[in-house]
């Protein structure tokens, strides 16, 4: 796909594939969350020998979403912030990403949205992201504070955990970027909460698979893309083990929580387990989807982190076929539907239609006088 010459096949391609990853991520994460927690016997007792096999009350009710999703609406709304602000000449998209997270950890504290903040933009202001939802501790301590992070010198560099990649899919939405650099903004911005390479390389890991599906490789050789590019990385092995492990357990015996379950320690304690598991489960399970839903009960009935593997394996599968293959009986039902939708197509409209929306003149800034106040420049 080359953004150079949209054309109108292109942009409904590409706007289905954005909310294909988008609402499939948060499908898995509403799927998975109420797992969270359980080990694989205490699933099949709370739902039956065949575990979970649809949407389940969690925070209240069915289709809630977690933090996962959380975070990956206000990435989106950072990316598509850097995006405006490349007008003023401040191209710095992981400022403006930690600034986006930065308006997600008010939403943690605050009663609802604070109506002074010139700069929240229309996606702080949905009141119903105003909610905890099981955030990972390393996400409220890294965006406690306006510093920002860099690689060499990392928030929390002893988190492991998968919360970093279940935020970084919108990563791989940036078609006109290289994979490299795609690979490179997603480990800085997953760093500025998840300091230890086994996180931020996941999370880069995860971006650049959806990028390569996003563009029309099929999931394999995405994999082998990234594969390529995480070589050069240092602290990589872990992650590329990851991924090899993934793509070998497909030709090792038919699909089934046991080989869901060698991917991912789900008898480990807590503190033993990383994104690396969540990686291999989503891959794994994308892998030999039947279709969406299937791919996902597969993610989630585990032991493991059900809510990232959730979330990883729905941006992988929704990536991969675009939004008309994802379950509608469970997207009748996933919390915020509406704001995923409008942030989806907000940033189809910025990728392939940015300079008709604002530019350096006032005259390209005249022709949608709304979108500098949906997404402002400071």
């Amino acid at each position: 796909m080359v953004t150079g010459l949209w054309g109108r096949i292109e942009q409904q391609d590409f706007r289905s594939r954005i909310r294909g990853t988008l609402l499939g991520a948060a499908l898995g994460d509403a799927l998975g969350a109420p797992l969270a927690g359980l080990s694989l016997d205490a699933i099949r007792a709370a739902h039956g020998p065949d575990g979970l096999t649809g949407p389940a009350a969690a925070h209240g009710r069915r289709g809630r979403v977690t933090a996962a999703t959380q975070l990956t609406l206000f990435t989106v709304d950072g990316l598509i912030r850097a995006h405006v602000r490349r007008d003023t000449g401040a191209w710095h998209p992981p400022t403006d990403v930690h600034r986006a997270y930065r308006r997600w950890a008010a939403t943690q504290h605050d009663w609802g949205p604070d109506e002074r903040r010139e700069d929240n933009g229309w996606l702080a202001q949905e009141e119903w992201l105003y909610a905890r939802r099981d955030p990972d501790r390393a996400c409220l301590t890294g965006f406690g504070d306006d510093v920002l992070a860099t690689l060499d010198r990392p928030k929390n560099p002893a988190a492991r955990g998968a919360a970093a990649a279940a935020r970084s899919a919108p990563f791989g939405l940036l078609v006109g970027w290289e994979p490299a650099l795609v690979l490179q903004l997603t480990v800085e911005c997953a760093a500025q909460s998840h300091g230890h390479p086994t996180a931020h390389l996941s999370a880069g890991a995860l971006a650049v698979i959806v990028h390569g599906l996003i563009r029309g490789d099929s999931l394999d050789a995405a994999v082998q893309r990234t594969l390529g590019l995480l070589g050069a990385r240092p602290g990589h092995q872990p992650v590329t083990d990851a991924l090899q492990r993934a793509t070998s357990a497909v030709t090792q015996g038919p699909p089934g929580p046991d080989a869901v379950a060698a991917l991912s320690p789900g008898d480990a304690a807590p503190e033993a387990r990383d994104a690396t598991h969540a990686l291999a489960v989503a891959v794994y399970c994308a892998l030999v989807a039947e279709d969406i839903a299937h791919g996902l009960r597969l993610a989630v009935n585990h032991g493991g982190d059900s809510v990232a593997a959730g979330a990883l394996c729905g941006a992988l599968l929704g990536a991969l076929h675009g939004e008309t293959a994802l379950p509608p009986a469970w997207l009748a039902e996933l919390e915020g539907r509406a704001t995923l939708l409008e942030l989806c197509d907000d940033f189809a409209l910025e990728m392939t239609q940015g300079p008709a929306l604002h530019g350096p003149s006032a005259s390209a800034a005249a022709s949608a006088p709304g979108w500098l106040a949906r997404y402002p420049r400071g």
